[in-house]
């Protein structure tokens, strides 16, 4: 097997995260700027993505690994996560009603067709569980995984900053806003800067997808 997938990657990243490095700014994100780049590189190179993703699927293997592994944070910051059990819970409720509603109804507003609607709503949880729910509700599961995607760059990209701009200073706060809006890559980012926070937006994650996986074929209904 050609490993061009795995080795184009892997040097790409390394390059734009040594740019973010040199010059820490919005606009040298590593995982946006590597994005576009193997993109462009494949386009110019005559590469089909197909091809891409056969000859990098070791990378792929391991964001199983790479996922498992945000319960280690969980676990060793399980004490300060568990004392605010409530406010977690109250938040994962209210962050991930919030995502839905607020999506559905802006694109509601822009004139979206309902089979849209229905893609775009679970947009603010991971792409295995979004997925599923778009297939359920009557939504189109590849354009659920593209704005899924497109919710997590964001959020790896700005996240971080917005949370500074609007001065959400606590990091228990920092860590359950950046895992309910941007699921993994949102949490990819924001583990970089606070392990705690890190943790959070892990933890957050994966109960906001359980949460959204079960009120909304139900909400989509009264919608």
């Amino acid at each position: 097997m050609n490993p061009y997938g795995v080795t184009l990657t892997l040097v790409v990243f390394y390059l734009f995260s040594e740019l973010q490095r040199r010059r820490k700014a919005v606009y040298t994100n590593p995982v946006l700027l590597s994005i576009v780049l193997i993109a462009i590189l494949l386009k110019l190179g005559g590469f089909s993505y197909g091809s891409y993703m056969e000859s990098a699927v070791f990378l792929k293997f391991l964001l199983g690994p790479a996922v498992v592994s945000l319960a280690v944070p969980v676990y060793k910051n399980r004490d300060l996560i568990g004392r605010y059990a409530r406010e977690i819970a109250v938040g994962i409720v209210v962050g991930g009603t919030t995502a839905v509603l607020t999506t559905y109804w802006m694109a509601k507003l822009l004139g979206a067709s309902e089979t849209v609607l229905r893609s775009i709503a679970p947009k603010s949880v991971t792409t295995a569980i979004a997925i599923g729910i778009s297939a359920k509700i009557g939504g189109i599961p590849s354009l659920t995984a593209v704005l899924v995607i497109t919710t997590g760059l964001l959020g790896n990209a700005f996240a971080p900053e917005l949370l500074d701009f609007f001065r959400v200073r606590d990091r228990i706060a920092r860590g359950l806003a950046t895992g309910v809006s941007s699921h993994g890559l949102g949490t990819a980012r924001i583990i970089t800067e606070d392990e705690l926070a890190g943790a959070v937006s892990g933890l957050g994650m994966a109960l906001n997808g359980v949460f959204t996986a079960l009120i909304l074929p139900y909400l989509i209904k009264i919608l």
